[in-house]
């Protein structure tokens, strides 16, 4: 997929990117290098090989889901900047 200057300006448009007019072409010139190589990734065989999401694999560390009262509320709000009986006090920001 080649990527030109036009292509350029409709994606800076878009994504509301101010691009200089000098920078267009080289920007151009950048994207196709970067396309070349995302390209070269699909003659890798990747058949066989299994998906994973780290080179080392770490098990979640897990606790028992134990039902509690939630607890002490003055222990949990002793930071708050405002609170209201046993809530946090918060700014509005829907109107």
């Amino acid at each position: 997929m080649a990527i030109d200057a036009a292509t350029v300006r409709k994606v800076a448009r878009l994504a509301r990117i101010a691009q200089p007019e000098e920078t267009v072409e080289q920007l151009a010139r950048e994207l196709n290098g970067i396309m070349a190589w995302i390209e070269q990734l699909s003659e890798v065989d990747t058949d066989g090989v299994e998906p994973m999401t780290s080179a080392v694999h770490t098990p979640l560390p897990m606790r028992d889901d134990v039902v509690t009262e939630g607890g002490d509320p003055e222990k949990v709000l002793s930071n708050s900047p405002k609170r209201a009986g046993d809530f946090f006090v918060v700014p509005k920001v829907v109107e």
